[in-house]
């Protein structure tokens, strides 16, 4: 950090629990408009300053605008002298789709300079793409856009309140990277830099399909040994991965490796590990995820992990057992003694 900040304006797209408790985060800082696709989701914001529907009863600052007009988010953005960070506050499978919304919105209305920072964790399940390959893709040639990820140990509803936090920005920019800790940074809210875009999104991504390995180890009844067991090989999976893909291994002992594994895999606001509690229990997959209003990221992806870790010849047990219970209707009990069968190894063995 220089200490001295250009102005910056902050806009968000996506106004689910995520985005909405970012936006609010940001605009205790920096000018910050947030963008909902729903015309009557903007009204209400706007109206309320509530997310009734995602984070109800949690009242938002007053500074905080609202729209569900793109040409307004850009009317946002454009002065001259002024930094723009647009936060993309949407899941993956809604990546691609919003890269190229921005990509058509910049066609007609350039910035001079834009940073671009995503939220989502996971793999693209069809691709098999980490988000930064899909954001590459569509903005990669543009002139003046800088990307890079937003991450770390953190529940939207608890950011919201206002409650501590630390997150982590990746990014090949130290400009975005700045000007990230520019509009997040102060108060409860932390903010840490690095370069390995990577290995934090593997971190993100894996350690949703590792809280349903616990969630499914808590619902069989199975204690707390057995989950710092998981969470801990869990760890060695996520890190194999990682590795593998070209990320720094020491990323995945910091906050979006083993601090998200472990806030995701215990905290009772978890979605994946609610998944896994609902498995263990006994109820079915498609009956769980027909009843979420917000999306598990782990179920989504587990495939995709599976795949890229048998492609480059790694032992991904947990990942394996996860997508079996999930896909293979094997029944988790059975699922964790094929586990607990494996032979001996040395801990650090690939």
């Amino acid at each position: 950090m220089t200490g001295t900040h250009r102005p910056l304006r902050v806009a968000v797209l996506g106004a689910g629990s995520w985005g909405t408790a970012l936006a609010a985060a940001s605009a205790r800082n920096q000018p910050t408009l947030l963008w909902a696709r729903d015309p009557a989701m903007a009204a209400s914001l706007a109206a309320s300053h509530e997310n009734t529907r995602y984070l109800a009863g949690v009242p938002l600052p007053d500074t905080l605008a609202y729209t569900s007009e793109l040409d307004a988010v850009f009317g946002h953005l454009d002065h001259a002298d002024t930094d723009a960070l647009i936060i993309l506050g949407v899941p993956v499978v809604g990546m691609a789709g919003a890269c190229r919304m921005l990509a058509d919105a910049l066609a007609r209305r350039p910035l001079a300079r834009l940073s671009v920072v995503w939220t989502c964790k996971g793999f693209d399940a069809d691709t098999g793409r980490l988000p930064h390959a899909v954001a590459a893709e569509v903005l990669g040639g543009m002139p003046g856009v800088s990307t890079g990820v937003l991450s770390g140990p953190s529940f939207a509803r608890e950011v919201a309140q206002g409650l501590p936090v630390a997150l982590t920005v990746a990014s090949s920019s130290a400009d975005l990277r700045e000007q990230v800790t520019h509009a997040l940074h102060g108060g409860a809210i932390r903010v840490y830099a690095s370069d390995d875009v990577v290995g934090v999104e593997v971190g993100g991504a894996v350690k949703n399909i590792m809280a349903i390995a616990c969630g499914i180890g808590d619902g069989l009844g199975m204690g707390a040994n057995a989950r710092a067991a998981l969470i801990t090989r869990g760890l060695a999976e996520m890190t194999r991965l990682g590795v593998a893909l070209g990320a720094q291994a020491d990323t995945f002992s910091g906050l979006t490796g083993l601090g998200d594994l472990i806030l995701t895999a215990t905290g009772d606001l978890s979605r994946n590990r609610r998944v896994g509690l609902e498995i263990g229990r006994g109820a079915s997959l498609d009956a769980i995820l027909a009843d979420m209003t917000q999306v598990a990221e782990g179920a989504r992806c587990a495939p995709a992990v599976l795949a890229l870790g048998r492609r480059h010849g790694l032992q991904m047990p947990i990942t394996e057992a996860v997508c079996a219970v999930l896909f293979d209707r094997v029944p988790p009990a059975l699922a964790v003694s094929r586990l607990l069968a494996r032979d001996p190894r040395a801990e650090g063995a690939v």
